[in-house]
């Protein structure tokens, strides 16, 4: 019968009124009780005991009190000394104490000002030992939770993973608590050996990442039961980095012994490896480096760290740098003394400190083939040789290093353009530095046969862009040691351009590390700004209900005859149109509709303050649903959209479906192609960097990717916005009457305006412009031909010589499709719109794709080639390439980046359709454009062309040999294999004496 019973209260008793009858007790009530001198124990095998009798609220008080004391000193028992003594007492206070009182403790500490409760159990379970039993802890309390067959929600458990999980956040709250559990444990010990031992396991429970997935697992299970109030902060991996990298800070700010220094090390090594090793280091960098008297801390702190780990921070710091400090375009227009240019170097020079090893790492950064910071701006570049220029030998060694780097032919043919031009402005400034320390050095240099090849290598490449480095790093070395009459000069006008003259002026950059203070006044403006707080808006009084007009008594109504009416009606006058119904007065109650709606915003800085603010539904659906059209309106009027591109751009890409807005996505999207149409040649860099560096999601990224190509080819003419004719300003507009005449329904009519109504832009727009340049690919290689019973295999090569008779044939094909010897339609640009798209768009992407894989974060790696991101990647390519055309000058070079890229992701298509495809149709892409160079393309890329080949006809192969019918995409992967093979064979076969040495072993 006892297990039936269910207690509903316990009452706890003081040990004297145990031991009386139930006669005594009745008394007690109505005299006042005496007071009880509570817990007076002296040892800690009595407050054992004492805890282990579940005692009461007053003298569990009294208990942590005396616990508190031998942290103090007061006795000699120090509960945070490592014993067997102290390890049952923190035992019996996490697993019996925190889950009875936690909550009452807490409640008492809050109403209390000078006595905290919960601070006098924190007080000694602030330990490795406290860390560590509450880990343990909760690591229990997950296996009972998860094994209980009643479920999560009814569990026992569950309750207490709540006190336990911020039992752990406590413990580790404040930014001096890392740096007082390690003293509470180095204090009371002396033996060297046992210290070692519990640095080791201090290390590994705070930097191990044991806190954080416990924590997020203890999370995972509450919310499973519906217990998560709140999240915790040690649950997240990025507080928790930010958390550490403060402590860490705080700890070497208090100028620590070589021994803590140490530890200090281990976790830094340790938290690298958390995930925001970013974040990580620019705390350390922002509170050390910054910070005049913490730079000598900082760089004891990285000789401690092994080779790897200082080259990790070595380079965040230089991205760091460059980023956030050195964005400017000014470091790149101006060659004049730049204070930001001179704090980074003198940051740089203190990071670098006396030690070879990360001087060395420094320069291979500035000379080796992945490295100069692609895609930065050359204030880096500057700030990186500064603090190098006191070292001559070193400075000849980057001198030396970058001349036959960019002399080696292989580099000039596969490196990405925007790498070699960051490793020839380097090569200049360095030279400068070298002419002016030992000019004679220099001038050997130039006499020597590696000087002359690397000028006649670059003369002599294919691309314009490796010839015009060439042209403009001889002249400007030569012009260094030679006289007027002597230097080199080509006499071209490329070189005598604005930006030949700006690579040539480098020689002459002489920066010098300077004071700090510039970076630290820059520190409070790159901080990411928070969204404001919405402002509550105060509804306006209902307006009263109009007064009806008396009717009279008689009513006069003229009726008309319908075919008289209609003569009479002028043609001019048009007739108002039926209000639209408002959705908010479809309400049945009249007091929640509101009538005090937000205007659309006609200014940037309006548009910028609604998408900040996210918690009001009209401003956001304003500002979406305005934002392309205004943008598009302000672009070429006034400076509101060029200086505020970015931080527009920035909330646009960030932006989330938080009301679940009809067509979000589209109008956020035609929003971002507004910025980018209005200013291309400086935001086209930025979403290029923000694909590769930022910290969004899957679908963001893409979102980028999207952005950039239908900019792309609306930019080149290809694509037509519906928003560029609802954005124009009447004034360019035709009247009414006039413009009627020119509507594409009439007949004759050669103009053809843009549709007035708004579409929608569709989520797969990048496939849907792909597939139909598939279709004009394939069109003339007999496509639409094709037999419906067989399907793709008509285009097998054994019907090879058929279909290219079929091709000259003007019936063979279907109605639709178009002849490949018809000239194709001839677009009336610019010849500046393919050098934009090149420079722009396109090389951006292919250098900080390659820089990437060379990248030390592992995770940067997988979302890039996530395949559904790796396909749209590689179709925004084509695209690009496809919208630049035939015309562009560094097409040579573009080609070359592109072709070396498809072939560079071919492992990751194997079992994936997609990536596959996206390959096929990048080749499709390369060989259109460059349709009337096919020789060129031979002779420059003939290992290209045969191990295409042979990759094609492997596809081709494994898609043919498998179910015939297939998929969708499959047979549009065979359809596209088949058409890529067909070109290139007949590539093959028509230069076969160019491609002879790279065909051998080819069959």
């Amino acid at each position: 019968m006892e297990e039936l019973l269910t207690p509903i209260s316990q009452t706890y008793r003081s040990s004297n009124q145990a031991g009386g009858d139930l006669l005594s007790l009745a008394n007690t009530t109505k005299a006042p009780a005496e007071p009880q001198p509570g817990f007076q124990g002296s040892t800690p095998e009595q407050a054992l005991e004492a805890l282990k009798g579940q005692p009461g609220y007053d003298d569990l008080l009294q208990i942590l009190k005396w616990l508190r004391d031998g942290t103090r000193g007061t006795h000699p028992f120090d509960i945070r000394k490592p014993n067997p003594q102290s390890a049952q007492i923190v035992h019996v206070l996490v697993t019996e104490i925190v889950p009875n009182y936690w909550t009452l403790l807490k409640e008492s500490s809050s109403s209390q000002k000078k006595s905290q409760p919960v601070d006098l159990l924190l007080a000694g379970l602030q330990s490795i030992g406290g860390l560590n039993a509450a880990l343990t802890y909760i690591r229990a309390l997950l296996l009972e939770a998860r094994k209980d067959p009643k479920g999560l929600k009814h569990s026992p458990a569950t309750p207490n993973l709540v006190s336990a999980l911020d039992l752990v956040a406590c413990i580790l709250k404040h930014n001096t608590h890392i740096q007082s559990i390690w003293h509470a444990v180095s204090s009371t010990e002396d033996n060297a050996g046992k210290i070692r031992a519990l640095g080791q396991d201090f290390v590994s429970s705070i930097a191990g990442g044991k806190v954080v997935s416990l924590a997020a697992e203890a999370e995972d299970v509450l919310h499973q039961a519906g217990m998560l109030e709140e999240p915790s902060w040690v649950a997240n991996s990025k507080l928790y980095a930010e958390w550490l990298g403060n402590n860490l800070v705080d700890w070497a700010r208090s100028n620590p012994s070589s021994g803590d220094l140490k530890i200090c090390a281990d976790l830094t090594g340790r938290g690298l490896k958390l995930g925001h090793s970013d974040l990580m280091t620019k705390i350390l960098f922002t509170g050390l480096v910054l910070n005049d008297e913490g730079q000598p801390t900082f760089a004891k702190l990285l000789d401690l760290l092994s080779s790897a780990d200082q080259r990790k921070v070595m380079l965040i710091i230089l991205k760091l740098l460059s980023s956030e400090y050195l964005s400017s375009d000014e470091t790149d227009e101006a060659i004049e003394d730049y204070p930001a240019v001179w704090a980074a170097a003198s940051a740089l020079q203190a990071v670098v400190g006396t030690s070879s090893v990360r001087k060395a790492q420094l320069i291979t950064w500035l000379t080796g083939a992945t490295g100069a910071g692609l895609g930065e701006t050359c204030g880096i570049r500057r700030a990186a040789l500064a603090a190098l220029a006191d070292d001559k030998e070193a400075m000849f060694s980057v001198l030396e290093s970058s001349l036959g780097l960019l002399g080696d032919q292989l580099y000039i043919k596969h490196s990405p353009m925007l790498q070699q031009e960051a490793h020839a402005q380097v090569l200049l400034l360095s030279a400068g530095y070298v002419h002016r320390k030992s000019p004679i050095k220099l001038n050997v240099l130039l006499r020597s046969s590696n000087f002359l090849n690397t000028i006649s290598n670059r003369i002599g490449a294919s691309q314009e862009r490796a010839k015009f480095l060439g042209m403009v790093v001889g002249e400007a070395l030569s012009g260094l040691i030679h006289n007027e009459d002597k230097r080199l000069n080509f006499h071209m006008d490329m070189t005598d351009s604005g930006e030949g003259k700006w690579y040539k002026s480098l020689v002459s950059v002489a920066d010098k590390v300077g004071p700090i203070s510039p970076l630290k006044s820059q520190e409070i403006p790159k901080e990411k700004q928070a969204a404001p707080k919405p402002v509550k808006e105060t509804p306006r009084p209902a307006p009263k209900p109009a007064r009806s007009m008396p009717q009279s008594g008689f009513i006069i109504e003229e009726i008309e005859d319908e075919d008289e009416t209609a003569e009479e009606e002028d043609d001019d006058l048009v007739a108002y149109a039926k209000p639209d119904s408002d959705e908010e007065d479809e309400d049945d109650d009249p007091t929640l509709i509101n009538r005090n709606k937000p205007k659309a915003p006609v200014y940037i800085r309006d548009l910028i303050t609604y998408l900040r603010d996210t918690e009001n539904y009209d401003r956001q659906k304003l500002a979406l649903t305005t934002a392309p059209v205004l943008i598009r309106r302000k672009a070429n009027n006034g400076t509101e959209v060029s200086a505020h591109a970015e931080e527009l751009a920035t909330l646009l890409v960030g932006l989330e479906d938080k009301y679940e807005l009809d067509n979000f996505h589209g109008l956020r999207t035609q929003g971002m192609i507004a910025i980018l149409v209005a200013q291309p040649q400086k935001m086209a860099r930025w979403f290029a960097k923000t694909f590769f560096d930022g910290d969004y999601s899957l679908s963001q990224r893409a979102s980028v990717l999207i952005v950039l190509g239908i900019s792309g080819r609306e930019i080149a003419g290809f694509e037509t916005s519906d928003y560029s004719d609802v954005a124009s300003f009447p004034s360019k507009k035709l009247p009414a009457k006039v413009e009627k005449h020119y509507e594409p329904s009439a007949p004759g009519n050669r103009y053809i305006s843009g549709s007035t109504s708004l579409k929608a832009l569709p989520p797969n727009a990048l496939d849907s412009i792909s597939q139909s340049f598939s279709q004009a690919f394939l069109a003339p290689l007999a496509a639409e031909a094709a037999d419906a019973a067989t399907g793709p295999d008509v285009l097998k090569l054994s019907s090879f010589t058929s279909r290219l008779q079929q091709q000259q044939s003007p019936s063979s094909a279907g109605p639709d499709s178009t002849s490949r010897t018809k000239p194709r339609g001839v677009r009336a640009i610019p010849n500046t719109t393919a050098n934009l798209l090149a420079t722009s768009f396109f090389f951006p992407l292919t250098s900080r794709f390659q820089a990437a894989l060379h990248s030390a974060s592992a995770t940067k790696r997988g979302i890039l080639f996530e395949p559904s991101l790796l396909t749209l990647y590689l179709k925004t390519l084509a695209l690009l390439l496809h919208a630049a055309g035939p015309s562009t000058l560094a097409l040579p070079q573009m080609t070359a980046e592109f072709w070396d890229l498809l072939l560079g992701v071919r492992a990751h298509c194997v079992g994936e359709v997609g990536v596959s495809g996206a390959v096929l149709f990048g080749l499709m892409a390369l060989l259109d454009v460059n349709e009337n160079d096919s020789r060129g393309l031979c002779q420059r890329h003939g290992h290209e062309v045969v191990e295409s080949v042979e990759w094609v006809s492997g596809v081709f192969d494994r898609t043919c040999g498998g179910d015939q019918g297939g998929n969708g995409e499959e047979n549009q992967v065979k359809m596209m294999a088949a058409g890529v093979l067909i070109r290139l064979r007949e590539m093959v076969e028509k230069y076969r004496a160019l491609l002879m040495g790279d065909m051998i072993g080819f069959a």
